[in-house]
């Protein structure tokens, strides 16, 4: 009869050390995937934030200066330059301000299509439902009673012996 510990099965110390290395590798697995879609997220987050900000920017600290220059602009554009009188300043400041708002608004709909595209980490929540259902259908291994070596043996077929 050969041994059933020929190397070929393993002890149950080895086969806890390598459930517990691969369910190690498989968690570190997660988190990589977690960590790599996250990034991307985040960056896509930081230039939408950096687009609104420049938005905000540019409407705050360019309105001053643009108003007047465009608005001066218009007034010498409509004739206001020769003495002719050209539109009425209000006028001219009122279309400055205008182009100033729909800059804004152009670099506002920028930030928030890029924030549009900021999106829950998909292959990880994916993965990690697989793995949660995997592990609530596994069912440890019945373990073997301290009589059951003695239980093996009394269903063994008995063997007459020779008094011979």
């Amino acid at each position: 009869m050969s041994d059933p510990f020929d190397g070929a099965e393993r002890s149950l110390g080895q086969l806890v050390a390598s459930a517990t290395a691969e369910m190690s590798a498989l968690v570190h697995d997660e988190i990589a995937l977690a960590k790599a879609e996250i990034r991307q997220d985040v960056k896509r987050g930081a230039m939408g934030s950096a687009a609104g900000m420049a938005a905000g920017a540019v409407l705050l600290f360019s309105l001053p200066m643009l108003s007047f220059a465009l608005a001066y602009g218009i007034n010498t554009w409509t004739g206001g330059h020769n003495g002719d009188g050209g539109w009425n300043l209000a006028w001219c400041f009122l279309l400055s301000f205008a182009a100033n708002v729909l800059l804004a608004g152009l670099l506002g709909l920028f930030a928030v299509a890029k924030f549009k595209k900021v999106k829950k980490p998909e292959k990880t929540i994916s993965s990690a439902k697989q793995t949660a259902a995997i592990m609530q259908n596994v069912k440890p291994h019945p373990r073997p009673s301290a009589d059951a070596p003695q239980l093996a043996l009394d269903k063994a077929p008995s063997v007459a012996r020779s008094s011979a």
